[in-house]
């Protein structure tokens, strides 16, 4: 199947599976004119890799969890490990996130929003 196709069964744009064809993630094969000639297997993978980004994996974790799924005597400790560390770095940027949020939320209750020139957001950015 052409780009088109494989993009259109994994959810991924096309420019994507270009991409990730560059960095060796995938390797379709080619078809005597040079076109790529993706297969299920093909298709298979990116729709592992398009549920592994949405998942917050970087592409390079993405990397290590496709060669685990493809090692068929892998320990799942390992695919383990990875999901749990990604776990604890999510969990750390919601604390930082809800931080921030807490942190401006206050900054917009303390402004008065009127045409007075006075602004303790402004203010707060300049002293930070």
């Amino acid at each position: 199947m052409n780009i088109g196709e494989a993009s259109g069964r994994s959810g991924l744009p096309a420019k994507t599976i270009r991409y990730y064809e560059d960095i060796g993630l995938i390797r379709p094969d080619r078809s005597d004119n040079g076109y790529r000639d993706y297969g299920a297997d093909d298709v298979h993978k990116l729709r592992f890799l398009h549920r592994s980004r949405s998942l917050g994996f970087s592409v390079e974790e993405c990397r290590q969890l496709l060669a685990l799924y493809e090692d068929k005597s892998r320990a799942s400790a390992d695919v383990k490990d990875m999901a749990s560390t990604k776990l604890v770095e999510i969990d750390r940027k919601i604390r930082e996130l809800t931080e921030l949020r807490h942190t401006l939320e206050q900054l917009v209750h303390a402004c008065h929003g009127n045409a007075r020139p006075d602004c303790p957001i402004l203010e707060e950015l300049s002293e930070g």
